[in-house]
């Protein structure tokens, strides 16, 4: 099976030696996304809940890219900075998606790039 780079500028560009997605068959697989604004590249201003939402937004960009949703996300993972924002977590996941919910991990870590307090990180399978 052959792989197929996905990229769109709706979601900020990679900042590294990764690609926006990989699609593989019916499977995409989502690299990690944090709260940058794609016009500027610069972390969103705001509080956490601002960076939460704006990680999905940029999510939902590349799946789009990608030809599919957040909707045909099968697994989430989740890394935070501040795991006391886990509730903060939940309720706006709770907005995004709609059950059945996707498997998810969710992982405190020391840090993340640029100061984000918010990476996440997905696998859709879509329906071709």
């Amino acid at each position: 099976m052959s792989k197929q780079i996905i990229a769109t500028d709706k979601a900020p560009a990679a900042i590294g030696t990764y690609s926006q997605a990989v699609k593989v068959g019916t499977t995409v697989y989502l690299s990690g996304q944090i709260p940058l604004v794609p016009e500027t590249m610069e972390l969103i201003d705001g509080d956490i809940r601002d960076q939460i939402q704006r990680v999905f937004h940029n999510l939902t960009a590349v799946a789009e890219a990608a030809g599919g949703s957040l909707a045909d996300v099968v697994k989430l993972n989740i890394f935070l900075t501040d795991l006391s924002h886990f509730a903060t977590v939940n309720e706006i996941m709770a907005q995004v998606f709609s059950e059945p919910y996707p498997a998810r991990a969710a992982i405190g870590v020391a840090e993340l790039p640029k100061g984000a307090q918010v990476e996440m990180d997905a696998v859709l399978e879509l329906n071709e």
